[in-house]
């Protein structure tokens, strides 16, 4: 009478929503469908599911499961007498329905009052559902390792088929990875997983699904065993997707109960040419490359939507996303940032240092010695465009100290960078570690020609009727003097300008041939890590490389993130109009010798410098300026 009266009690309680549960649908920026199905996993109607997984499944999980009303009272009985003689919970008797009801809404947590939630909560699925729409919904949210979530993605990861298509034996393995997914998938071990596919088999004989002689026959030659995405470049799409999701539970106007309970329809600004091009371009440079890792993110300068986004190597493998969750120094592509800065502060494209091995001095006999990264050194006073072109670091440092080391930190805060900098010394090297989303703020107002855009991947949020939840109000601050940003930009193409060939040759020549049209472009490379970002007003692309343990990354290896760039936007501009920056009424240009700055009959270094009307004057710092 008791156990009735709490079903009725069920009966007439709110219906839990199990088809909407943590169900999204996510369209790409032309809004169309790119993913349907719980946040990690796709999901398909039960009748697009071999009968070998259902039939493996229940025996091995749950074979009682189409006669029980959401509990096996008989396991239950049992493994309550083992805990009380361990005086501790040390085993479950989890059905199938409790199972789906923890995947759904609950931690796994062996504790008391979770277990009575979850009771309550299976008691509720079960008067509401059928036995064919429970199962349905567990086999499309349970865990199957190497990030794989709902049988549908399994299989197509494991054996590159659908559900409904894999073999007796495939479909062993697949209900067998479950109880341990780390353990029992067949990538990370295949015996382990032949093994535990031979217990599901076991329990598919005790439950007369499978005969004695078939079991014999099982394994007689080994599965061939896929590995990898196949279908909407998921190898990659997914880091998208986290971000996503990272991203709809800071939307205030989305209700936290209903992203955990309720049906979404999420409008992003993925452009699925540019994650694919990302993705085809890294896998093609990155092979035979070991553990060396990448991140990258494009985005559209005009709105800051993020357009395409990789967070590394391999999503299965690891889903550790690096282009939001990890910092690493950004080395000398904060160099613009400090050139901006002192655009503004009355330097000039052609204001020059001495570029020589230099030992700076400082209070308490502190000493800084920086280096350039090839060791190659003018000697003589160099431009500001051919520092930018060599990325030379003793300009560098010699122009922060000459601003003063705040310049650059309270310029970095107003492009939009989040994380407090410290003012070092060593900061326009880029010795501080940022995240690239973080970082991708102030590179996206460079692009946008001085405007702090909201760096975002969701456009819009609907309910499944259509109501909207939110939608992205387009943000036009204007942060930055657009002369400044629009002649900075113009030196940033110094990088693959091969008027700049002289004791140093150009950070991104080697990828000059491959260029074919202007882009504001920076390299930063460390001892551990090496970045590229580039621009122009239709795109903002940053790619990374390194090592997730710091390791220092080979000289050979400093190309590969070049490449990427190149290719990736170079397709994005394909049939698209030639742009570039329109010139400011105030900034006048004038050609003079790219090392120099000086007026010159050097045609093979002659360039193009911008200026501030009325400051093509001002050719060179005097030391005394920046001593201390």
């Amino acid at each position: 009478m008791g156990l009735g009266s709490l079903y009725i009690c069920a009966y007439f309680a709110p219906t839990l929503d199990i088809k909407n549960s943590g169900h999204f649908y996510i369209y790409d920026g032309k809004e169309n469908l790119v993913y349907q199905g719980s946040s990690s996993s796709r999901w398909i109607d039960l009748e697009d599911v071999s009968p070998y997984i259902i039939d493996a499944v229940i025996s091995v999980e749950d074979k009682n499961f189409y006669k029980h009303n959401g509990f096996d009272y008989l396991r239950i009985i049992k493994v309550l007498f083992s805990n009380m003689i361990n005086r501790e919970i040390v085993a479950g008797a989890s059905t199938i329905s409790q199972q789906y009801i923890k995947n759904l809404y609950l931690d796994f947590d062996k504790k008391w009052s979770r277990k009575i939630e979850e009771a309550w909560l299976t008691l509720k699925l079960e008067v509401h559902y059928d036995k064919d729409e429970i199962l349905e919904g567990y086999l499309n949210t349970i865990n199957y390792g190497q990030g794989n979530y709902g049988i549908e993605n399994a299989a197509n990861y494991y054996f590159n088929k659908s559900a409904k298509e894999v073999t007796l034996e495939e479909a062993l393995i697949l209900a067998g990875i479950p109880k341990s997914p780390y353990y029992f998938n067949p990538v990370a071990d295949y015996n382990l997983a032949k093994e535990r596919a031979l217990i599901v088999a076991d329990a598919m004989v005790k439950n007369g699904k499978l005969t004695k002689e078939e079991y014999d026959n099982l394994f007689k030659e080994e599965v061939s065993i896929y590995g990898k995405k196949s279908e909407n470049n998921l190898q990659t799409l997914m880091y998208y997707q986290d971000a996503v999701y990272d991203e709809l539970h800071s939307l205030k106007s989305v209700p936290e109960s209903l992203i955990e309970t309720g049906g979404l329809k999420i409008y992003t600004s993925l452009d699925m040419n540019v994650q694919s091009k990302m993705e085809e371009t890294m896998l093609k440079e990155m092979q035979d490359t070991g553990d060396l890792q990448v991140a990258s993110v494009a985005v559209d300068p005009k709105t800051g939507n993020v357009l395409g986004l990789i967070g590394g190597l391999d999503y299965a493998k690891s889903q550790y996303n690096r282009a939001i969750d990890a910092e690493r120094q950004v080395g000398s592509t904060m160099k613009p940032l400090l050139y901006y800065a002192a655009l503004e502060n009355g330097m000039t494209s052609s204001s020059t240092f001495l570029s020589e091995p230099t030992n700076f001095v400082f209070a308490n006999n502190q000493t800084y010695s920086p280096e350039n990264y090839n060791g190659k050194y003018g000697n003589q006073n160099i431009t500001m465009a051919a520092a930018i072109s060599y990325s030379d670091n003793i300009y560098a440092v010699k122009t922060h100290l000459f601003l003063g080391e705040d310049v650059l930190v309270d310029t970095a805060k107003r492009m939009g960078i989040k994380k407090k900098l410290e003012p070092i010394v060593s900061l326009p090297l880029g010795t501080v570690e940022l995240s690239m989303l973080d970082y991708a703020n102030a590179y996206t107002t460079l692009a946008s020609g001085g405007y702090k855009r909201d760096i975002s991947f969701i456009t819009k949020v609907e309910d499944l009727d259509g109501h909207v939840l939110y939608e992205k109000k387009q943000k036009d601050d204007l942060v930055l003097e657009p002369s400044y940003v629009y002649i900075l930009n113009e030196m940033l193409t110094s990088t693959y300008n091969s008027a700049f060939i002289d004791y140093n040759t150009p950070t991104v020549l080697s990828i000059a041939g491959k260029i074919s049209r202007k882009y504001a472009v920076k390299t930063g490379t460390t001892g551990t890590d090496c970045y590229m970002v580039g621009y122009n007003p239709d795109i903002m692309m940053m790619v990374w490389n390194g090592y997730d343990d710091n390791r220092a990354v080979e000289n050979k290896l400093g190309n590969i993130s070049k490449n990427i760039w190149v290719d990736t936007v170079e397709n994005f501009e394909l049939d698209r109009d030639v742009v570039w920056y329109q010139k400011p009424e105030n900034v006048v240009g004038m050609a003079l010798n790219a090392i120099t700055g000086k007026l010159d009959n050097d045609l093979e270094h002659s360039n193009i410098f911008y200026f501030i009307d009325g400051s093509e004057g001002v050719y060179e710092v005097k030391s005394a300026d920046y001593e201390e």
